[in-house]
């Protein structure tokens, strides 16, 4: 089950000295915030139009490092800033700091990444579910280790779903519906082991009691014919992924 959303701020329990100023205003204004969904900006290149398209306005907004910049451009105001801060440039952290975010940098060397200290913060908060944004280009292994983040056991208990580029993400535990064009490509992903008793609906290709399984490429390249389509697994996780229009990450 989801944690339930919590009347008051976030539990600091170490917080840098760069705070911002109107930190107080804010932390009473999060006592008014719903906190069902929390949006966590990642770095990574920038993003496209499609990506911030139809994102939840007046959403709490956490930011792993230069995923900041990405919040600022994308007209979204930062409530938390995360991470060491090395790839974040001292004019956005100004600027956000001076819109009154909490700010809770931490040293370079350390045993997770910005966007692994990005979404404990989304779940501290009490976040229902989680959009994380951005988080694509740049490194390979840091991609990979973001999808794998993003369906891991940690996160059982929160919707998780990602904008990655032109790509679209939901990590499916149970039953979810996911939104796309009819024809649009959807792949269906196991991670961590087999997925079993998957069951779609309103796919081209539709899999009944099925079991994918790590290695096997049988659920790459269906098709939404309905919007939306449905997606059960019975037994384990899988990542839902709808490339976009330019067909890759």
């Amino acid at each position: 089950m989801a944690s339930s959303p919590r009347s008051g701020p976030p539990t600091r329990r170490w917080r840098s000295p760069t705070i911002g100023a109107g930190w107080r205003e804010r932390e009473r204004g999060w006592r008014r915030m719903s906190v069902a969904r929390v949006l966590v900006f990642a770095g990574g290149d920038p993003n496209p139009p499609e990506a911030l398209a139809g994102l939840p306005p007046g959403t709490l907004v956490v930011a792993a490092d230069s995923g900041a910049a990405h919040a600022l451009a994308a007209g979204r105001r930062v409530d938390v800033l995360v991470g060491d801060l090395d790839s974040l440039d001292e004019a956005t952290l100004a600027e956000v700091v001076a819109a009154g975010a909490e700010v809770r940098r931490h040293p370079a060397a350390k045993d997770a990444t910005d966007l692994a200290l990005a979404l404990d913060v989304a779940l501290e908060l009490g976040a229902e579910a989680v959009t994380m944004v951005g988080g694509h280009g740049g490194r390979l292994d840091h991609l990979l280790a973001n999808v794998a983040l993003l369906a891991a056991d940690a996160y059982a208990g929160v919707e998780v779903d990602a904008r990655l580029g032109p790509a679209r993400l939901s990590v499916v535990r149970g039953r979810r519906s996911l939104v796309g064009r009819p024809g649009e490509l959807l792949s269906l992903l196991p991670v961590g082991g087999p997925a079993g008793g998957v069951t779609t609906e309103g796919l081209l290709f539709p899999l009944r009691d099925a079991t994918l399984r790590p290695g096997t490429t049988w659920g790459v390249s269906n098709q939404f014919t309905d919007e939306p389509a449905a997606v059960q697994v019975a037994e384990g996780v899988l990542v839902a992924v709808a490339p976009g229009e330019r067909g890759s990450l």
